[in-house]
């Protein structure tokens, strides 16, 4: 998650939603539990953990009884007495030690400070809380099975992780990796959104080579033991609200724990027994935020909301169209219309490369706007660069009374308008489409064309030769691409 280009942005709750989802779920409501249960009495080891003696009391505190698996209701306790501990629900008073015959002195426990931020505090605590949790959590999440750390245990009490062929931060950033092409995955335009992921795809993401046609078997084995990787991973964040997640089907297990890869292509119908994930609202706040604090430009939409509009219209013209659109509406709703429609114009202007991008969002920005905005849009109708979109603003809110333009204006608007086309998708068949009709609706298109005065005249006639289906069309549009270069020189 280190790339310099920006993510597009995501739309994120308010707050005080994300707040109340994070007090909800299962790891921080079971925190605040054994941090209100604990007291005097309570002893913990060296390191803060509860004594083994004390996991019952806490596991029925938590709402588990006799009949669930006593390995499980302890582990559930010790894992949410660790994060009271961990975010400061719970203040550890004295150590737990041992002496110099290693019999073991018990420490105490009293309520932390931050517990009353649970009941009292803003939002933004809140959540800081639950950051502290998901830390916690994605800890654990990199740590092997517990039966493996047994197994590579020396004496003395020292891991030796070359038994183990684990290295703490490669999996760190493993894990990492996985998450942030799941952000990317649901924050994408045409990716997944709101819909799960199927586990093999996540995997695959971060071990097939975009350029690999076929996967190789080894390949495929490796992404069968990166998925239950994956599979261990997400049960562990589930219950802290990061993702909502769908494990893998028990019955294939014993396929794939024989080192038999997972079938490729998986049968549609089938996908959702090989895990599917995720990423929650509060899991797509808490990834953005450990985002923000490795460096990572990642946008949310409503961050630029209090900027200026140069800002707005140079930020959003690399935005997907959804994003940009639900941007600049958050930006227009702190404005009057007739001030946000001056200043959009203001900052529409310019010759240089991005100029006629920002144009484009000017006008998506406009469409937006009331009628109150009439007003700056007349003042800029003799503006060569402002005077065409003014018109079209103008006649698609219903006023008759609009200035005809001059062919000169229709033509630089034509190549400004497909300049920012070009910005924005590349060739694409909407692009071609829109080439296609221009040289069919006027036969000397290309004649008056090279002689409009736009830095990107050259570049779009060149464009419209490559995009053109009709060789001698192709052919007229590049002769005038050539004109216009020599005309510039």
């Amino acid at each position: 998650m280190s790339d310099s280009s920006p993510l597009p942005p995501v739309r994120l709750p308010a707050e005080a939603e994300l707040a109340r989802d994070a007090l909800a779920t299962p790891l921080l409501s079971r925190a605040a539990k054994l941090a209100r249960w604990a007291g005097p009495q309570t002893r913990v080891g060296a390191g803060g953990e509860l004594v083994d003696e004390q996991l019952p009391a806490a596991a029925a505190e938590l709402g588990f009884t006799d009949a669930d698996d006593d390995g499980d209701a302890a582990a559930y306790a010790s894992e949410a007495w660790r994060v009271a501990v961990d975010i400061g629900l719970v203040e550890i008073v004295d150590e737990g030690s041992e002496d110099s015959e290693g019999s073991e002195e018990y420490g105490t426990v009293a309520v932390g400070d931050e517990l009353a931020v649970l009941t009292s505090g803003s939002p933004a605590d809140i959540l800081g809380l639950w950051l502290g949790a998901l830390d916690t959590v994605l800890a654990d999440a990199s740590v092997p099975d517990l039966d493996d750390l047994v197994d590579a245990m020396e004496e003395g009490g020292e891991i030796d992780f070359s038994q183990l062929d684990w290295d703490p931060e490669a999996e760190a950033e493993f894990l990492e990796g996985v998450l942030g092409n799941l952000y990317l995955l649901t924050v994408a335009e045409g990716g997944a959104g709101e819909a799960p992921v199927p586990l093999p795809a996540l995997a695959a993401s971060m071990i097939v080579p975009d350029d690999m046609g076929e996967p190789t078997d080894d390949i495929l084995e490796q992404v069968s033991d990166a998925m239950m990787r994956l599979d261990d991973q997400f049960r562990l964040l589930d219950p802290v609200g990061l993702v909502e997640f769908q494990p893998v089907d028990e019955a294939l297990m014993a396929d794939i724990d024989a080192d038999e890869p997972v079938a490729e292509p998986v049968d549609e119908s089938d996908v959702s027994r090989y895990g599917m994930v995720r990423l929650t609202p509060l899991g797509l706040y808490g990834i953005r935020a450990r985002m923000l604090e490795a460096g990572v430009d990642a946008p949310a939409v409503g961050d630029l909301a209090d900027k200026g509009a140069d800002v707005l219209l140079d930020a959003t013209s690399g935005f997907p169209q959804a994003a940009a659109q639900a941007e600049i509406e958050q930006w227009l709703a702190r404005r009057a219309p007739l001030d946000a429609a001056r200043e959009l114009l203001g900052a529409a202007r310019g010759a240089d490369e991005g100029a006629p991008l920002r144009r484009l969002r000017c006008q998506q920005a406009l469409s937006l706007v009331g009628t109150e905005a009439e007003p700056a849009l007349r003042d800029v109708l003799d503006d060569p660069q402002l005077g065409g979109l003014a018109r079209v603003w103008l006649a698609e809110h219903g006023f008759t009374d609009v200035p005809a333009p001059s062919e000169d204006l229709v033509f630089w608007l034509t190549v400004d308008t497909i300049a920012a086309q070009l910005s924005l998708e590349g060739n694409s068949e909407e692009l071609q489409a829109l080439v296609e009709g221009l040289a069919a609706q006027h036969s000397g298109f290309f004649a008056a064309a090279w002689k409009v005065e736009h830095p990107a005249t050259a570049d779009v006639l060149e464009a419209m030769g490559r995009l053109h289906p009709d060789k001698k069309v192709a052919k007229e549009a590049r002769k005038a691409a050539f004109k216009a270069r020599s005309a510039a020189q």
